[in-house]
């Protein structure tokens, strides 16, 4: 995600609905109508635990589902271990000045997963996650070392990709997280341009993107940790400077080179199996010239969901985004976002108060949200229900 840049770490750059009626109903309908029929028999057994996972939980624990809090420090807040005894946290995200050292962080999840077991939402564990990409944007020492660059560069790109995602999954685990926001499909056009900059593209080849994401996605799903592919539908043709995390980004490029050359990995990745995509935050006039991807219905429904068939779970950007700021406070951007289709929001700021926040806009949107509300909901339930 691109404010993963001003926080890059490793070694020294981190600068009045009844509720359970409703749901029951909306749920209930939904399950059997909308994602059991679509997913087979495999997964009926899946989805009647999620949805029951699901069915007692007032409407502001719903929403807290949906929401990836943060923190500032090294020690977890009490009002961040409250709210997860709420049922208010959906997850957790970590950055490099909440991780001073690998037993830190891992009592933090600890202590993270404790308080949600004591509430209401045990029954879907607590998403912990960071961005553990490789090269210069590592939360945690060690594995994976290489930048995908260099994995894309290897004379073995599919091999070498295997090994950074498995290294990248087997490290965090150690310390108690699920959840990667890793790897990067975008595809980078000139050298030294955005992405490129930092070594966060495999290549300009979405050819060799696609295979190194796959490879990545894989190996990181056997050791336990899910994979989210970002920033769709890519930030490849994005020039040196252009930070979604600080201004509006534009990216004028057309729809057939979209589609042929930045979304082709998306789409090879999406078809193995992937479990969550990140929506850019640039403006991408080709499709909409008025919002960033990751609030555009027309890219995270029509594009996304419908012509690539993506049928997992879709999160976004930081909600802090300076990208964003025509669109409200943070509160507002998530409902902007929720009604254009992403089912978790990242209150990444480092402040428990926009967590709070976030939920609070989210739960005051429920009665006009209830379609997109279930069908999130279920979504983000049943990927939970995979992870460790």
């Amino acid at each position: 995600m691109t404010r993963a840049l001003r926080f890059v770490t490793v070694r020294g750059m981190d600068s009045g609905l009844t509720r359970r009626t409703t749901l029951l109903s909306g749920i209930g309908t939904l399950g059997a109508a909308g994602v059991v029929a679509r997913t087979g028999a495999a997964r009926e057994g899946a989805e009647a635990t999620s949805v029951a996972s699901l069915t007692h939980l007032t409407a502001r624990q719903q929403a807290g589902q949906r929401v990836i809090w943060s923190y500032p420090g090294a020690s977890v807040p009490q009002a961040l271990l409250d709210a997860a005894t709420r049922g208010e946290v959906g997850g957790v995200i970590f950055f490099g000045e909440n991780i001073p050292d690998k037993p830190t962080v891992a009592e933090a999840c600890r202590r993270l997963r404790a308080a949600h077991a004591s509430g209401p939402a045990r029954g879907l564990p607590l998403v912990l996650t960071t961005d553990q990409e490789g090269g210069t944007v590592r939360r945690l020492p060690g594995a994976p070392e290489p930048s995908a660059k260099q994995v894309g560069a290897s004379p073995d790109p599919a091999t070498a990709a295997r090994i950074a995602g498995d290294g990248a999954g087997r490290n965090l685990r150690s310390v108690g997280m699920n959840l990667n926001l890793a790897p990067v499909l975008d595809v980078f056009r000139e050298p030294g341009n955005f992405d490129d900059q930092f070594g966060r593209s495999f290549s300009r080849d979405p050819r060799v993107v696609a295979t190194c994401g796959a490879a990545f996605a894989a190996a990181q799903r056997r050791t336990g940790v899910a994979s989210t592919l970002k920033h769709f539908p890519g930030l490849g043709a994005a020039p040196a400077g252009a930070n979604t995390d600080l201004t509006p980004v534009r990216l004028d490029v057309p729809l057939a080179e979209l589609r042929r050359v930045d979304e082709a990995p998306f789409g090879e990745v999406v078809r193995s199996g992937a479990e969550l995509v990140m929506g850019s935050w640039a403006i991408y006039p080709a499709l909409d010239a008025d919002r960033p991807a990751g609030l555009s219905s027309r890219w995270l429904r029509g594009e996304l969901r419908g012509r690539l068939r993506f049928g997992g779970v879709t999160i976004t950007d930081a909600l802090e985004a300076g990208s964003l700021s025509a669109y409200g406070d943070d509160g507002q951007r998530a409902v902007l976002a929720a009604e254009a289709g992403m089912d978790m929001l990242l209150a990444s700021g480092r402040d428990v108060e926009q967590g709070r926040a976030v939920v609070d806009a989210l739960t005051a949107s429920q009665r006009r949200l209830t379609p997109q509300w279930y069908a999130a909901l279920l979504r983000v339930a049943a990927m939970r229900r995979r992870l460790p």
